[in-house]
């Protein structure tokens, strides 16, 4: 295989196969050829070719997502390198591991005129737990930095960016390495054994105060499934004094979990909420989509509010007490030792307002009209086992809290940010690395916004897209104050716009569905398309979505 004849390209090659990348997504250009030549080198590299950064950059978090495995970004100088931040910021605040490398003029080309520059050292600063910038004749000292850049990796998942200027000629290549990958000491893998354990002195002082405690609540955000995890939370849910959280997102499962925060709270004024609002609180997991459970705790806050997190210490509910810099499954299986069930009644009470209100959330939908909040129902009723879901943003993901996603094998969103951007990408991106059938449900507006998701050609023949076309950004009927400022077209972005021309020009399978009737008929049949990409565009009235949703929390009081 041929190198490149640079050896800052094969520093940085061999710096990234040695910290465990295996799979690297390359945008095309020219200032990047020596990084294409090189991970070209090893065909052990998975390689993926996506013109569009802003879709790579996506493509890529779907691909480290599902592995929770370093993927590398590779493009070009200049504004290529710009359309990598939505991702970025995205795996930063979702903990990804994204290793952005992009490729630049020296420094004496900067700001004079020259095509395709811009300042391209730090630009990611905010986002990113490392920048490396390397300067091409100074190996030695790029090999320090290329070594404290990968070490991130040996405490936590998160974007790096390496800046890797190279001078013309670009193309040159050599047969044989110029150096040798010896001087690379990979990282420690991150698990349990890698983590120091809290001290048991020091938990001791807060599984007393859990054990006096008759009012516990366990809020779980964006987790992956985990096996060990699902079975900590269902010893805890044996605790009477002890509630459990949950959403679409968390990815785990038990019929005493309160498993649609909103379904159960959103009828609650405060008064309402101070007779069960928990002494102490212990959240894990990422982020929560329930904005309603956010306002009810901020304005009732908990005496107690202790988060779980290895690297993160988030204030979510604005009433933090202690940070417990470490692993959910570590620290429980600490925390089990120490900790006893408490006689109360708390659990009760919870799980007979869950009985009721689902009690009311079905009686609703036998006569419910056809909507947004219809074909979610119908997208649950008929999702085969065994799938993977991803949601986009906005309504999407709202939709899904209140249906039991439990046939599916992960459920996900990007709610690092929570845009509409990148949903499609990241979709695809899981997909190509799995074995299981991926769908994504996702509204109108995130879809078109990342049309170009579609440009590619990695895609597998049991992808599928579900498009809930509204017409136009419909949650902004729901939300209070758009409606009321004479400016709701600017909110809402109406459209007439509609996925058929896209899914032709892909090659993929089409249909819709504009009908209650239609789209029973056509969602069955939607699922069993796996001989190529498929994709269903369900119509459904923009007007009338928000006013079901309405009626629909109405009739849970």
């Amino acid at each position: 295989m041929l190198h490149s004849n640079k050896i800052l390209a094969q520093q940085v090659v061999q710096a990234g196969i040695a910290a465990g990348i295996k799979k690297v997504v390359i945008s095309p250009g020219s200032r990047n050829a020596p990084l294409i030549i090189e991970w070209n080198a090893y065909p052990e590299i998975a390689k993926y070719s996506i013109v569009d950064e802003r879709s790579a950059g996506f493509f890529a978090l779907g691909m480290a997502l599902k592995t929770n495995e370093p993927v590398a970004l590779v493009c070009t100088s200049g504004s290529a390198l710009v359309n990598y931040y939505p991702a970025i910021v995205e795996a930063f605040y979702s903990d990804i591991p994204l290793v952005v490398i992009s490729a630049d003029r020296p420094k004496h080309l900067i700001d004079i005129g020259d095509g395709q520059t811009i300042r391209q050292e730090y630009i990611f600063q905010n986002h990113v737990w490392y920048n490396a910038n390397l300067i091409e004749d100074f190996p030695d000292e790029n090999l320090k930095i290329l070594k404290n850049a990968f070490s991130v990796f040996e405490n936590r998942k998160a974007p790096i960016h390496i800046n890797v200027p190279f001078t013309e000629p670009l193309y040159d290549t050599t047969e044989n390495a110029l150096l040798t990958d010896a001087v690379w000491q990979k990282p420690g893998q991150n698990s349990l054994l890698d983590e120091t354990p809290l001290e048991v002195t020091e938990l001791e002082k807060y599984t007393e105060k859990w054990n006096r405690s008759e009012r516990k609540m366990v809020i779980v955000g964006v987790s992956k499934p985990n096996e060990m995890l699902q079975t900590q939370l269902n010893y805890l849910a044996k605790d009477p004094s002890v509630v459990i959280l949950s959403e679409a997102t968390s990815n785990v499962h038990h019929t005493e979990f309160i498993n649609h925060i909103d379904q159960l709270i959103f009828p609650w004024s405060d008064t309402d909420f101070e007779k069960l609002k928990p002494e102490i609180l212990l959240s894990i997991g990422g982020q929560v989509v329930s904005k309603k459970i956010k306002s009810l705790l901020r304005k009732n806050p908990p005496a107690e509010h202790w988060h779980v997190d290895r690297n993160w210490s988030m204030d979510t509910y604005h009433s933090l007490t202690h940070h417990f810099e470490i692993s959910p499954l570590l620290f429980f299986s600490q925390f089990f030792f120490l900790t006893k069930p408490k006689d109360s009644s708390y659990k009760t009470e919870y799980l007979n307002l869950k009985e009721g209100r689902l009690e009311k959330h079905h009686t609703f939908f036998k006569t419910i009209p056809y909507s947004d909040l219809k074909v979610f129902h119908s997208i649950n009723r008929h999702l085969p086992n065994h799938y993977q879901v991803f949601f986009s943003n906005s309504a999407a993901i709202r939709y899904a809290q209140f249906f039991d996603w439990k046939k599916s094998d992960f459920t996900g969103c990007n709610r690092g940010t929570s845009g509409i951007d990148g949903s499609s990408s990241t979709a695809i991106g899981l997909a190509s690395v799995s074995e299981l059938p991926t769908l994504l449900v996702t509204g109108d507006l995130s879809f078109f916004y990342d049309s170009n998701a579609l440009w590619n050609q990695y895609i597998p023949k049991n992808f599928k897209i579900i498009v809930v076309n509204n017409g136009g950004g419909g949650i902004f009927r729901f939300i209070p104050g758009p409606t009321t400022t004479n400016t709701l077209d600017f909110f809402e972005t109406p459209h007439a716009l509609n996925a058929k021309k896209i899914a032709e020009m892909y090659g993929w399978d089409y249909t819709t569905a504009n009908n209650e009737n239609a789209l029973n008929q056509s969602i069955e049949s939607f699922f069993n398309v796996n001989n190529k990409p498929a994709l269903l565009e369900i119509f459904t009235p923009r007007e009338l979505n928000a006013d079901v949703l309405k009626a629909y929390f109405k009739n849970l009081n």
